[in-house]
């Protein structure tokens, strides 16, 4: 049987408002085989992108284990996280989260730099400037390295956050509603790189989405309702 990528086992989530406890998760299992899309759906307030931090090591649960390859990781550092985080996990968020003052090709680098020590990263800049460039041309923006965000369109921004993840040959991505700040034939352009990243390098995805089209094309949906799986 093969082994899971990640997996989430009765996740619990709460957070504290004065002196009242809000749950946000109530038990959450989920698999993610190697490989696997799987699509993330439910109603604003349902928990979705709480799970996704959950499962990002973003942040710790209230109760339950999030699992990397069949190891738990309850009980780790931040710093352990942090690690375990940058060799497993890419991210792709709404709003890109790019530094505005950097380049495409900078914001790229980045990813690649933040886990190094300046003489590791000073051995390796050229190969990791090289990796970059490609995963840039690779996301169709070989003209585009040298533009910051506020250059760039929409869509545009979206493909330099997935270089960006994919510049440690993560072995899942988190992706919260890539294509929720785009126009539908930016997204679908979007959409389409996802896709062919998944099927051209094995990449399993979790994807957050209301889109229920994307979903139909995923290879599996999942569906959250008030902190529950309900499928």
């Amino acid at each position: 049987m093969t082994t899971p990528v990640l997996a989430a086992e009765g996740l619990h989530k709460s957070y504290r408002l004065g002196r009242t406890e809000i749950p946000v998760l109530k038990g959450v299992d989920l698999q993610v085989l190697p490989g696997e899309m799987v699509a993330l759906l439910g109603m604003s307030g349902a928990g979705k992108s709480t799970l996704l931090h959950l499962l990002g090591l973003l942040d710790v649960p209230t109760g339950g284990a999030v699992r990397y390859d069949g190891a738990a990781t309850t009980g780790l550092s931040a710093a352990a996280r942090a690690r375990l985080r940058h060799r497993h996990v890419g991210f792709v968020f709404q709003f890109y989260h790019l530094i505005p003052e950097l380049t495409a090709l900078q914001n790229v680098l980045l990813g690649k730099m933040m886990h190094r020590s300046v003489l590791q990263y000073l051995g390796e800049r050229r190969q990791v400037k090289q990796q970059a460039i490609d995963l840039l041309t690779q996301v169709g923006l070989a003209q585009r390295l040298r533009h910051r965000p506020a250059e760039l369109s929409g869509g545009e921004r979206q493909r330099v956050a997935i270089a960006r993840a994919l510049m440690t040959a993560p072995r899942v991505i988190l992706a919260d509603e890539p294509t929720g700040n785009l126009d539908s034939a930016t997204a679908e352009g979007v959409i389409e790189l996802l896709f062919q990243i998944n099927q051209e390098r094995g990449i399993a995805f979790v994807i957050v989405t209301h889109n229920e089209d994307i979903a139909a094309r995923c290879h599996r949906t999942v569906r959250l309702r008030d902190g529950r799986v309900v499928n």
